[in-house]
């Protein structure tokens, strides 16, 4: 995936070849920070507000300043986007970290480190048609999972035994109970209802889980917030994940066992068409084109 070039710093844009770091900087050394990553398609950012209220909800929930108020980064966003001439599918990677200082575990008195970069990201048609296979691991992850923090090693050794085990996922669960994936937000279908863990700590409150709320409602389907059984996962008539990567993502195999026909299932593939519609997807690009 291409990077553009230009990144956006709290002093200004700067070449992404030319910006450098303090070898003492927090995020390097305490994964002291927080972070975004915000969809684009075609140009155009999608459910940036939500992003935005996330990215000041999780700074707030560690006591960090966000060198802008709220209409300043969506201004500078905005920017972002125009000065690397963005015109296709991308995402936006944005970071805030408490700063370069000596290395202390208490808070310096500094400046934040703020810097966001535009990368290509095209959309995972084959997965979203075919569906993807899935592991299940142990929730090895702190309590506060909702801040959407730099600390992220367990999700990352989570995802790396998806890998190697060729699959696209690894959901997480603490004892019986499932919270969420690696790097997502995951639903079960069962009786034509959709379950998913409710909003606590314990899990990321995704962008595009709000999202499916919505569409889902709008397409007269229930959507419970309440958390489910490894036992619920393998009787589920559907399983299915979210995330600005990944869209509406049907599971079609977990622990290398198949979700009943290995098929996308038809409430998921509706949320996606949704997803699609609500995102502004040309059809050119949708996975639902005629054949």
């Amino acid at each position: 995936m291409t990077v553009h070039r230009k990144i956006l710093t709290q002093h200004g844009f700067v070449d992404k070849d030319l910006l450098t770091y303090p070898y003492e900087e927090r995020g390097l050394q305490f994964g002291d920070g927080i972070y975004e990553v915000i969809r684009i398609y075609h140009g155009d950012y999608y459910l940036l507000t939500e992003h935005v209220e996330r990215l000041f909800r999780s700074a707030a929930a560690i006591k960090l300043t966000v060198p802008y108020n709220k209409e300043q980064v969506y201004h500078k966003l905005a920017e972002l986007l125009e000065i690397n001439d963005v015109k296709g599918d991308a995402k936006v990677y944005l970071q805030i970290t408490r700063g370069s200082a000596a290395r202390d575990h208490v808070f310096p008195d500094t400046e934040p480190n703020f810097y966001a970069y535009v990368q290509d990201l095209p959309r995972p048609l084959t997965e979203l048609k075919n569906g993807v296979s899935v592991i299940t691991q142990e929730d090895e992850r702190w309590q506060n999972c909702y801040i959407k923090s730099l600390n992220l090693l367990p999700n990352i050794l989570a995802k790396q035994e998806a890998k190697e085990q060729n699959c696209f996922e690894a959901i997480l669960h603490r004892k019986e109970k499932v919270t969420e994936c690696s790097s997502s937000n995951v639903y079960i279908v069962k009786d034509g209802k959709i379950y998913t863990h409710p909003e606590t700590n314990n899990i990321l409150h995704g962008c595009v889980r709000s999202k499916v709320k919505t569409l889902a409602q709008n397409l007269n389907i229930p959507l419970i917030e309440e958390a489910f059984t490894l036992e619920d996962l393998q009787t589920a008539d559907e399983v299915f994940l979210t995330s600005s990567n990944a869209e509406v993502m049907p599971i079609i195999s977990i622990d290398h066992k198949q979700v009943q026909d290995g098929k996308p299932g038809t409430k998921t593939i509706s949320l996606q068409k949704a997803y699609e519609q609500d995102a502004k997807i040309e059809q050119d690009a949708s996975i639902f084109q005629v054949q």
